[in-house]
């Protein structure tokens, strides 16, 4: 054997072998999470029971061992806007790794990122410019930093309960507390209540604000301002010289109802516009900051200032495939008409069984992104039920919700906030009638369950044992 054999048989006896891998240590996935990441994710999950296996997935469903179905009513947090593994996407991605691309070489300009902004701002008419990133909330800290110079202005506004990110220049913005605690100093921003134009002018009136930045639908929650409030607050800052950002990663490409959340407001055009995750087409992270002409021409002055905001992955060929062929698939299969369509049906039905459940206290959203909302019965026996998960601690009952939509109907859902007795429901934006249908007759039926004192109440009381365990 030739030094050469020996070295190409070494190479391939040595070769990475994914599926040999899942198949030798998947099993141990809730062992490897609580040793080398988050210990709390997996304590968290076994403790509500949502402690699953799930072997592949696909459209709007995940699969486990023994081939059961599980709706996915979550989307990964809106990831997953076309479902998991849409063909289309697939494919574009198999074709730009085969194509070999020069990609991220830093000096040259390569098509698929001017392509990919061209077909993003074919949706957002009155926007110019596009910068991409990788995440979310990559896209809301390129938002700041642009208004912040544009403006020469320090203090940003945003909404009270809403949620930008994580890091942290977005944190600074992010209106829940219990993200915010222990990472102070952030950034010099306030929060003004949803809605509240005088809060807003007031703030204003000091000089120093430099945008606000506001979720059209705020994710924890699902709450809206009053109609009109958007565009008069758009009114306001510009009287005072400040930006209006609109924070779309969760609520644009579709999701409710119109490409944007902003555009169900007749006369709404933010000067700075963020979009991820279900840009990515669930496979490539993916954000993008979409602006005016001016701002990126202020902030890219000059041949020396070129680089001032760039990202290391921005713009990489797999991420612009995945977003070109999502668009691609928007625009064809009348993604955006589905989620009127579908959302609406959804909505309306969920609606009509407030008269009928004394805890079901309101439904609420716009397309697919809707609240279900639960309150204070108004019976003694489930009114004194009510007042011990509420001692306990705030959110209990839409939990107790939740864990038997997932154990007894295989239908997975989040509560859409800490302390909060509300359902979130955003489901890949593919799902039709008979999704829809086996939603409301499982809500249907964990809902007789809880009126009727069943067994979702014994759950009840493990839920309040482990909250006053953590105190």
């Amino acid at each position: 054997m030739t030094t050469a054999e020996s070295a190409s048989e070494s190479s391939q006896a040595g070769e990475f072998d994914l599926g040999k891998l899942l198949a030798e240590r998947g099993a141990e996935r809730y062992e490897l999470h609580t040793r080398y990441l988050n210990h709390q994710l997996p304590r968290m999950l076994h403790t509500i029971g949502f402690d699953k296996v799930y072997e592949r997935a696909e459209g709007a469903y995940f699969y486990d061992a023994d081939g059961n179905d599980y709706l996915d009513m979550l989307a990964g947090f809106g990831v997953m806007g076309l479902g998991r593994h849409h063909p289309v996407i697939r494919k574009a991605l198999h074709d730009v790794l085969d194509a070999g691309l020069a990609d991220l070489t830093r000096f040259d300009c390569q098509p698929l990122p001017g392509l990919l902004a061209e077909k993003l701002l074919a949706h957002s008419p009155h926007l110019d410019r596009v910068f991409f990133g990788n995440s979310g909330t990559e896209a809301v800290e390129g938002a700041l930093k642009f208004a912040r110079f544009v403006t020469g202005r320090p203090r940003v506004l945003y909404g009270a309960h809403a949620f930008h990110g994580l890091t942290t220049g977005s944190l600074s913005v992010n209106g829940e507390s219990g993200f915010r605690d222990g990472f102070a100093p952030l950034l010099p921003d306030t929060a003004v209540p949803l809605g509240d134009l005088d809060a807003l002018e007031k703030e204003l009136k000091q000089g120093d604000v430099a945008a606000l930045i506001v979720e059209p639908i705020q994710g924890k929650g699902v709450l809206t301002g009053p109609p009109g409030w958007l565009r008069a607050a758009q009114e306001l800052l510009h009287r005072h010289k400040a930006l209006l950002i609109a924070d779309e990663v969760q609520t644009g490409l579709g999701r409710t109802g119109d490409f944007y959340a902003y555009q169900h407001e007749d006369g709404v055009e933010p000067d700075l516009v963020c979009v991820a995750k279900a840009l990515s087409g669930g496979y490539v992270p993916v954000g993008a900051t979409i602006g005016k002409d001016w701002i990126f021409k202020k902030v890219y002055s000059s041949m020396d200032r070129v680089l001032v905001h760039s990202a290391s992955f921005g713009s990489n060929a797999q991420a612009m495939a995945a977003g070109l062929a999502t668009l691609s698939v928007m625009e064809n299969e009348q993604i955006v008409a589905n989620v009127r369509a579908t959302g609406e049906q959804l909505r309306s039905r969920l609606a009509a069984l407030t008269d009928r459940y004394e805890m079901l206290a309101e439904v609420r959203g716009r397309g697919l992104m809707i609240g279900i909302e639960f309150g204070r019965p108004q019976s003694l026996k489930l009114r004194s039920r009510w007042t011990m998960l509420q001692a306990a601690r705030k959110g209990l009952f839409a939990q107790m919700v939740v864990v038997p939509l997932l154990q007894k109907h295989r239908i997975l859902t989040q509560v859409s906030g800490d302390h909060m007795e509300v359902i979130k429901l955003i489901p890949p934006l593919i799902i039709g009638e008979r999704e829809v249908d086996r939603f409301v007759d499982a809500f249907t039926a964990v809902m007789d369950d809880a009126h009727n004192g069943g067994l979702v109440w014994d759950f009840g009381k493990t839920l309040v044992k482990q909250a006053v365990a953590n105190r």
